[in-house]
């Protein structure tokens, strides 16, 4: 059994990994930002700009794990860890599954 379980970058993984962090991060902020909920004539306008701003969040978080799955996958390759790959596809398709929820759910629901 291995006692450290971290995940262990060299340092130019750990530049990349953190301007893949900023990145999505300032996808989500822009995404959260850009979109107003506010008060309109119409009810039914400010229940969609609230489900329109709730989905970008989910979306930016589904981003997320979509770029730690492909990491996770590329760690895996280079240290041959088979249940470390498995976790990686198993991330990338939550991740996938996450960041299409609201175009999944138009599908369900016609």
């Amino acid at each position: 059994m291995r006692k450290n379980n971290k995940l262990q970058l060299s340092s130019k993984g750990k530049k990349l990994f953190k301007m893949y962090v900023m990145g999505v991060s300032i996808f989500a902020l822009t995404i959260g930002t850009s979109m107003n909920v506010l008060a309109a004539d119409d009810p039914m306008a400010v229940v969609n700009n609230l489900s329109n701003f709730i989905f970008g969040l989910i979306r930016a978080i589904g981003m997320i794990l979509l770029g730690f799955g492909i990491v996770q996958i590329g760690l895996s390759l280079k240290s041959h860890d088979p249940s470390q790959r498995a976790n990686g596809f198993l991330t990338l398709a939550g991740g996938v599954i996450i960041t299409f929820a609201k175009e999944i759910l138009n599908m369900i629901t016609g």
